[in-house]
């Protein structure tokens, strides 16, 4: 089986690794990454952009690659109730098959209030409002650590992070006849 990342971050290709290793459907499965244009802006804001730069990825990797799968992976903002800063952040993760998409997000969580405010009003990714900010040091935090990473100290990785959705989306191969 072949199957293509549509990504050349080093992070989203950590966290699909990590979830082949543990499916046997996947243990054996040959892994190359491509870089995807997603087709949704850099710093995804609402569920149907995140979703969208997902199933974009996912199915640009296995149409282009010829691959038996596409996963894609993005991540994104979108509004929560009730939360302090009225966003929070989660990763869409769509594996495609070559007619359906699978489907499946990760937890969730919060930026700062000022960091969604600067993200808002300045139009800026929040990879460059941490840097700006003085949350990270180097943009490449974004590949292993992330903003969830700094925010848990390090219990919580952007390759963890990943990994959840993709695992959720591995749900769907595991259980076919369930959906």
């Amino acid at each position: 089986m072949k199957i293509t990342i549509g990504s050349t971050n080093k992070g989203k290709i950590e966290a699909v690794r990590r979830a082949c290793r543990e499916y046997p459907l996947l243990t054996q499965a040959e892994l190359i990454n491509i870089d995807i244009i997603s087709d949704v802006n850099n710093q995804p804001i609402g569920l149907e952009e995140i979703i969208t730069g997902a199933k974009n990825r996912a199915k640009k990797a296995a149409v282009s690659s010829g691959a038996d799968l596409g996963i894609g992976l993005e991540s994104g903002i979108f509004k929560v109730p009730h939360t302090k800063s009225e966003y929070m952040d989660t990763t869409a993760c769509a594996i495609y098959d070559g007619k359906t998409f699978h489907l499946r997000l990760s937890a969730c969580f919060e930026y700062p209030k000022k960091m969604i405010k600067e993200m808002l009003s300045q139009g800026k990714e929040i990879a460059d409002i941490a840097l700006e900010m003085g949350f990270a040091k180097e943009r490449s935090f974004r590949e292993g650590q992330g903003m969830v990473g700094i925010l848990t100290k390090s219990r919580i990785t952007r390759v963890d992070y990943s990994y959840q959705a993709v695992q959720m989306a591995l749900i769907h191969l595991e259980n076919p006849e369930h959906y």
